[in-house]
């Protein structure tokens, strides 16, 4: 049950961040280098919040837990 809640946290953090990596895809529009957009996107914690949520996501897929039950 406890991975299956963090599995959805993950998800949803993932689903947050890259939502707003997404949003900031319009910087490039107003003469923003690609170099420049990652630099910011590595800047602001909103989109950083992506990559957390698919560490989270792959530790309860692939973690092996003492009790058999729980692998999903």
């Amino acid at each position: 049950m406890i991975r299956l809640f963090l599995f959805m946290f993950g998800f949803g953090l993932s689903v947050l961040g890259f939502m707003y990596m997404i949003l900031y895809l319009n910087l490039l529009t107003i003469d923003y280098t690609f170099a420049e957009y990652i630099k910011f996107i590595f800047t602001k914690c909103e989109c950083i919040q992506g990559f957390i949520g698919i560490i989270i996501i792959f530790v309860t897929i692939f973690y092996k837990g003492d009790n058999n039950d729980l692998h999903l």
